[in-house]
């Protein structure tokens, strides 16, 4: 019997121990990985300015180059690069980047969230012409990359193109006013002469299943945007049943709203990790254009 006791006594003493040591680390949510996908005419340094926010978070980020190549091939790229991660995954699409992370994430159970940022967001059989054609509504403008296409892009030959098909390039004298309205002059000049080109034949080629129909999606609108017209861009994010934020910003809102581009990613991030609800701090756009 005096055998006995002791064991009890040190039984109760671990039990307890054990109990909460068990609650903490189910309470200790590893934070979630985020890919930054770059659109066209860009690259990775694109989110420089996200990036070093993040990391200031704990977040572990990749900014994987996108090929630029054709947007199967290009989704199919992202999609292999996506299997190297494990853990949760928040997928984050500028621009074009934006329809390559509709169809690569679809069929990834890691994919925990899609974030948008002034992008593209194509449904099943879409193209982006037919998006980027869409007739604006009374008093707004198109895009600034419509019209004659030879005053707005550089048409540059290439190996292995098929017929008809050319790197774009846009012009320098166009760059500034179009794609990057609200940053200075000489930054402005500096990612028009450093920008990377995109495959004219990806403009009309269709999208596959989206991601988005199956995976929460939040949605950053440049209200200033003149290559992806807000009007364009409310219309995807409210099919995608998307949340939003407006700001004011340029067709590269996650370079001069940095802090705002972050916020949304935090936001997205911290489902995925049981956080605060989802509406947090977030100004929805309204529901009619």
């Amino acid at each position: 019997m005096k055998k006995v006791i002791p064991l009890v006594i040190i039984a109760l003493i671990i039990i307890p121990a054990y109990v909460v040591a068990a609650k903490s680390a189910s309470g200790s949510i590893a934070k979630p990985s985020i890919v930054l996908v770059h659109g066209a005419w860009a690259d990775g340094s694109s989110w420089s300015r996200v990036v070093h926010r993040l990391q200031d978070q704990g977040f572990t980020v990749y900014a994987p180059p996108n090929p630029l190549r054709g947007l199967a091939s290009d989704s199919a790229y992202l999609a292999s690069f996506l299997q190297s991660i494990t853990g949760p995954i928040i997928l984050v699409g500028h621009s074009y980047g934006g329809a390559v992370i509709t169809n690569a994430a679809t069929g990834n159970p890691n994919v925990k969230a899609l974030v948008f940022v002034d992008a593209f967001v194509p449904d099943q059989g879409e193209s982006l012409l037919q998006l980027v054609s869409m007739p604006p509504p009374s008093g707004q403008s198109g895009s600034c990359l419509g019209g004659d296409p030879t005053q707005v892009f550089n048409f540059v030959s290439f190996p292995g193109a098929t017929a008809g098909d050319f790197d774009l390039y846009i012009k320098q004298s166009v760059f500034p006013s179009c794609f990057a309205n609200d940053l200075s002059d000489g930054k402005a000049a500096v990612l028009a002469s450093s920008q990377r080109p995109i495959v004219l034949s990806v403009f009309p080629q269709p999208s596959g299943i989206p991601a988005w129909k199956t995976i929460p999606s939040w949605y950053l609108v440049g209200t200033i945007d003149r290559v992806i017209p807000p009007f364009l861009q409310l219309f995807m994010a409210q099919r995608a049943h998307a949340q939003i934020v407006q700001v004011r910003g340029s067709h590269l809102s996650m370079f001069s709203q940095a802090e705002a581009a972050t916020d949304l990613i935090e936001q997205a991030a911290q489902t995925v990790q049981g956080g605060s609800n989802t509406d947090s701090g977030l100004t929805l756009a309204p529901t009619s254009l």
